[in-house]
């Protein structure tokens, strides 16, 4: 039928747009032909034509080959998944229509309209001239209105543009602009819970891509993943602005609970611990609309590591007992993350800087924090110690341990620990790594191999990329500096290490005026 549709079409001289929009409305019925399917038909190409379209634009672009298949496409095609902004992106450039025409809301991430000369959108009827405003004109209409009246449009439109200058490979700081966006965001679903039909298919489509995001969070530049995951937050208080059916809004609010924790753990990263502790303020508001215990108490051990890093261990002590005991004998992740917390608290709080044999008493405990993780920990599904944002993985519990054990001066055996949980990591895995490289260090300094320590210091530091030198990384390597001017202040390759932290750029996080924070 479609075939039929697209010679009659091309005969009439009508616009590949039109014949797609023809072919979804008498092929969608009865055949469920969508309309990003409805353009591919119209263009009469097979999936693996537009793949190798695809390809062939990231390769224009300069960009890493996408991992895009014949399978991801067909998904989209049949309403399966949703494809993300950048894809989304090419996708338009492909068709040559914007992703409306597709059937996505929401202007492109680019910015700018991909429809080309002389070709008619897809929504107009035959014959009608296309007297639409140009895709300039649009964006200007989108981004200059309201944003109470267009529920926050403004707001993903400059956090699409910042996507946008990071897919093409610039370097994007996170000024005042940007952080006024994702404070905007968030207030609005902290509105939107305290006052508020979907389908259950869209619903399983933002549930998969937040655990997609989630997968994402130890291999992807903080700033990216923030983008990506508040535009997603962003869908979700769309949907949440009406209430829902009880289940449906139960959903939605676990989405929202993980999305703004998720949120929260990227605003740590990136240094920012005021608005960290916003979104977690937001998450407990979602995750108490849910009842679930383990997911509040996921939520508050998150948000106790914004205290841990930021010099409050006290608090930080108190949070992970309120996590412990929201999460009761209930397995999760909570259960096992708290103790851990615990145990880095109680060594800050001993008052001995790594670098000591540290109290027994203080030591005892502090391990037997750690013993009630590793037992927890036991008792997890598989499914939780594979997730290394909503669960609890292997690796983490060894870094969090070895951690815990350099805080306490016992330095051999945190270095056994750390030197193992190395090993659980990828070559995609960068954060993490990084951290456990820097406490190594610290260990042989207090071991008293200074000169191994400032090497592996020094290759960690001058190992990392663009975009991933969070300020509470660059911390963790200035501690390894105040460890090694402690022992050995005139060491002679401890000149080469600070030279190496000069020349690394810290992205300073924007204080936001105004009390936006």
């Amino acid at each position: 039928m479609a075939r039929r549709i697209r010679a009659r079409g091309l005969a009439a001289g009508r616009s590949a747009a039109q014949i797609a929009e023809e072919i979804h409305e008498k092929c969608g019925a009865q055949f469920g032909t969508t309309r990003i399917k409805g353009h591919r038909l119209a263009h009469g190409i097979a999936l693996a034509d537009v793949i190798e379209q695809i390809r062939a634009l990231f390769e224009r672009d300069a960009k890493p080959a996408p991992g895009i298949g014949e399978t991801l496409l067909s998904a989209y095609e049949s309403g399966l998944k949703r494809p993300g902004p950048e894809y989304l992106h090419y996708l338009c450039t492909v068709y040559r229509v914007e992703p409306v025409a597709l059937g996505y809301e929401g202007p492109c991430i680019c910015g700018h309209g991909h429809k080309m000369p002389g070709v008619v959108r897809g929504d107009l009827q035959e014959g009608k001239p296309d007297t639409s405003p140009g895709p300039r004109e649009l964006w200007i209409k989108q981004t200059t209105s309201d944003s109470s009246a267009d529920g926050g449009e403004e707001d993903e439109n400059v956090l699409r543009r910042t996507l946008l200058g990071l897919l093409a490979g610039g370097t994007v700081a996170l000024d005042g602009q940007v952080l006024g966006s994702v404070e905007s965001i968030r207030r609005r679903m902290d509105d939107t819970l305290v006052s508020a039909t979907v389908s259950p298919a869209m619903l399983d489509q933002w549930e998969e891509a937040t655990v997609g995001f989630g997968r994402q969070y130890m291999n992807t530049p903080p700033l990216r993943l923030l983008c990506d995951v508040l535009l997603e937050f962003s869908s979700v208080r769309k949907a949440m602005e009406r209430r829902q059916p009880v289940d449906l809004q139960e959903r939605l609010c676990r989405m929202a609970a993980q999305l703004a924790g998720l949120s929260g753990m990227i605003m740590i990263n990136l240094g920012d611990h005021r608005m960290a502790r916003s979104f977690f303020r937001t998450g407990r508001t979602a995750a108490d609309e849910t009842g679930d215990r383990a997911l509040r108490a996921w939520v508050t051990a998150r948000e106790a590591l914004v205290p841990l890093y930021y010099g409050d261990p006290r608090e930080a002590l108190n949070l992970a007992k309120k996590s412990r005991d929201m999460a009761g004998e209930t397995p999760c992740a909570a259960r096992a993350m708290a103790p851990v917390v615990e145990a880095r608290a109680i060594a800050m709080l001993s008052g001995n800087p790594a670098g000591g044999s540290g109290r027994k008493d203080v030591v005892d405990q502090a391990k037997r924090a750690l013993s009630r993780a590793r037992a927890a920990f036991s008792q997890m599904t598989t499914a939780e110690q594979e997730d290394v944002a909503f669960g609890y993985t292997e690796r983490q519990l060894y870094f969090h341990q070895g951690d815990a054990l350099v805080r306490l001066g016992q330095a051999m055996e945190a270095d056994l620990i750390l030197e193992q949980a190395l090993t659980k990591y990828g070559p995609s895995d960068w954060l993490d790594p990084t951290l456990i490289k820097l406490d190594r260090a610290k260990c042989k300094v207090m071991e008293g191999d200074i000169e191994e320590a400032l090497s592996i210091a020094t290759k960690t530091v001058s190992g990392l990329g663009e975009g991933c030198r969070p300020e509470i990384l660059m911390q963790r390597a200035q501690e390894v500096v105040q460890l090694v001017e402690s022992r050995a202040p005139d060491h002679p390759h401890l000149k080469a290490y600070l030279d190496a932290l000069r020349s690394v750029p810290v992205t300073e996080p924007v204080v936001l005026r105004g009390g936006n924070a």
